[in-house]
Order: C-alpha cells, then sequence, then structure tokens
C-alpha cells in the first residue's frame, strides 16, 4: 500500500542496517552498469529516486532518465550492443501539457527513459526534486537529498538519511535541491491532490510494436491528435 504524504510537523532519523546497505549497493550497481553504457555514446544518464537518495526497500525500483532530446535509436542501439534487451517499450505522456517520453524497461524494475519533446522547467526539475544521481555520484558512493512520495525530504547521512516534511517549508526545499519554487509547489499539489483522489491516470500510454519505433509512434499521433502536435511544436 503506498504511503500517505505527511501532513504534520514530523522529523525523524532514520538508521540503515547491513541489509539496508547491501541492497543500496546491489541497487546502485545494476544502475551503474546500464549507465555506463549510455555514457558510452556520451549521453550523461541520471538515476532518480530513491536509488539516488539512499532510502531503498524491497520494492525499489531502479528509474534511469537520459535528459537529452536525441534518436531513441540511439538509446536502443547502445543498450542491444550491450546485450541488454527491452521486455516492453512505452510511449507515456502524463498530461497534455507535459512533454511525451519514451519509456524502455529492461525487466520489472528497471527503466530507461528519455524525452521525445523538448521539456518545460518544471518537468526538467522533476528529477532533481526526487532526488538525482550521476555515474560519477554512484562511483564515489554519493547520495543526493530528495522528496518522496510521502512528500518527506531526505537528506543523506553517514549512518542513513533525516526525514522532514515539505508542506510548510517550500521555499527551503527549493533553495536546498536548487530547483524552482514552483516545482516543488507543482509536486506537493500533485502529491496532495493523488492522496485525495488517487491516481487519476495519464494522458497517453501506448505500447509499441516490435517493428515501430518511438519517433514513428509520436508522429503518427501528432496528425491524429490536436494536443499532441500542439505540444510538439509548442517549445520548439
Amino acid at each position: 500500500m503506498a504511503k500517505k504524504p505527511w501532513k504534520h510537523s514530523e522529523h525523524q532519523e532514520v538508521t540503515y542496517n547491513s541489509k539496508h546497505w547491501m541492497l543500496l549497493e546491489e541497487l546502485r550497481n545494476k544502475a551503474a552498469q546500464i549507465m555506463n553504457v549510455l555514457e558510452r555514446v556520451r549521453l550523461e544518464p541520471i538515476v532518480h529516486g530513491s536509488v539516488a537518495r539512499g532510502d531503498v526497500n524491497a520494492e525499489s525500483d531502479i528509474d534511469i532518465f537520459v535528459p537529452t532530446l536525441m534518436s531513441s535509436f540511439v538509446v536502443e542501439a547502445a543498450l542491444e550492443k550491450a546485450g541488454i534487451s527491452a521486455s516492453k517499450r512505452v510511449l507515456v505522456q502524463a498530461t497534455p501539457t507535459y512533454s511525451m517520453k519514451a519509456y524502455v524497461e529492461i525487466d520489472e524494475g528497471t527503466t530507461v527513459s528519455f524525452p521525445l519533446m523538448k521539456m518545460r522547467r518544471v518537468e526538467e526539475e522533476f528529477y532533481r526534486f526526487g532526488g538525482e544521481a550521476t555515474l560519477e555520484n554512484l562511483r564515489r558512493k554519493q547520495r543526493s537529498a530528495g522528496v518522496d512520495k510521502r512528500l518527506v525530504l531526505v537528506e543523506p547521512t553517514e549512518k542513513g538519511h533525516l526525514e522532514s516534511v515539505v508542506t510548510g517549508q517550500e521555499e527551503h526545499v527549493a533553495r536546498l535541491l536548487g530547483i524552482s519554487a514552483e516545482t516543488v509547489s507543482d509536486r506537493v499539489r500533485t502529491l496532495l491532490r493523488r492522496d485525495k483522489i488517487g491516481r487519476t491516470g495519464v494522458f497517453i500510454k501506448r505500447e509499441l510494436e516490435e517493428n515501430e519505433s518511438f519517433e514513428m509512434v509520436l508522429n503518427q499521433m501528432a496528425k491524429q491528435n490536436p494536443a499532441v502536435r500542439r505540444r510538439l511544436t509548442s517549445l520548439g
């Protein structure tokens, strides 16, 4: 069951046990292997979420994101050459105002994603809001502060992490994470709304056939859907 956002002035320190550190190392090593493949073709991937922050659990996913706007062939060819097969390829647009993104699922808990349209600032900063780490960060065993789905700020410590609520200290969180207050407010609204009415789904989600490319499907959708066409050209 998903944890609900904290709504009170709660603070706590969490200490990791040896099992936690071993799981974190395992997930980070797996992420680093895939990110290394992408860096070989001059991409600059990040891993975001709990793997970057450190507050992992048995259900944690490895979410790798490549912020560069480029041909999907570059990513898919690099993975295929390294022997990393895709179990599923999905095109997703969260809302009509968000960028369309490509998701290459390696396995049930590991995904590589990248934008197919230019992103707005709030989208770019989404990853830093949740905590992001580069391949170099992983190599140096560095963790990043970020906010989890409970709207709890997670700040790494030598023994684990500190937790504090985000609501009521949005400006402080924005400064700490180096992002705009607009992004923090946007994420707070989204997660509180999700807690109140439940997950509302996404605007577009389309799994690709084996013979389809992300760009092919995107172009077909742009011809058929005015909202997709407007978003495709709006930040050009």
